[in-house]
């Protein structure tokens, strides 16, 4: 029953790399004051919130013993987990800020479509923007910070009417 379990394991894997997925394997650390805490804090990061992330086929991870730091506790984990493409990958990396990251498969060079990459690099300038309003909005004054929403707009506006004038291009070529 369970080389069952482990073959089907292995044929999804298969099929999702095959389809440009990545099998990585991510590395956490977390600190608290309180023992206790932290390895209930850490299987909820891996089982409620790293598994239900969009794009992940599946996570698994091993969570080590909690260990006395001077004034704290700390515990890390290593979660082995299967993305269906790179995208959300990257944005894990950017919710969850592991310490450190081994991709596993595949392990030959990972090409992406022209397409793929400008998306990509779309939602990478979002995170961007989104991590820099949230920032802002906790350091500026409030006029300050209206100033730069307002900037934001326009900004927002241009990436439309540059993603129109791109689209009406690649349909006249047609």
């Amino acid at each position: 029953m369970a080389n069952e379990g482990k073959k089907e394991v292995e044929e999804v894997t298969q099929r999702t790399l095959d389809k440009g997925g990545l099998l990585v394997k991510l590395y956490f650390d977390m600190e608290s004051e309180k023992q206790d805490d932290l390895q209930p804090l850490m299987v909820d990061l891996i089982n409620n919130r790293l598994l239900k992330t969009p794009g992940v086929v599946y996570c698994v991870g091993a969570i080590d013993e909690p260990m006395k730091l001077k004034e704290t506790f700390s515990t890390s984990a290593q979660v082995t987990a299967l993305f269906d493409s790179l995208w959300p990958l990257i944005n894990v990396m950017f919710t969850f800020t592991p310490a450190g990251v081994e991709i596993l498969k595949p392990s030959r060079d990972y090409a992406l479509k022209q397409s793929e990459l400008q998306t990509l690099l779309l939602n990478v300038a979002q995170i961007s923007l989104e991590y820099n309003n949230y920032i802002l909005s906790r350091i500026l004054k409030k006029e300050d910070y209206d100033k730069i929403q307002e900037q934001m707009k326009s900004r927002e506006e241009l990436g439309k009417r540059l993603l129109d004038k791109k689209g009406q291009t690649a349909d006249e070529k047609k």
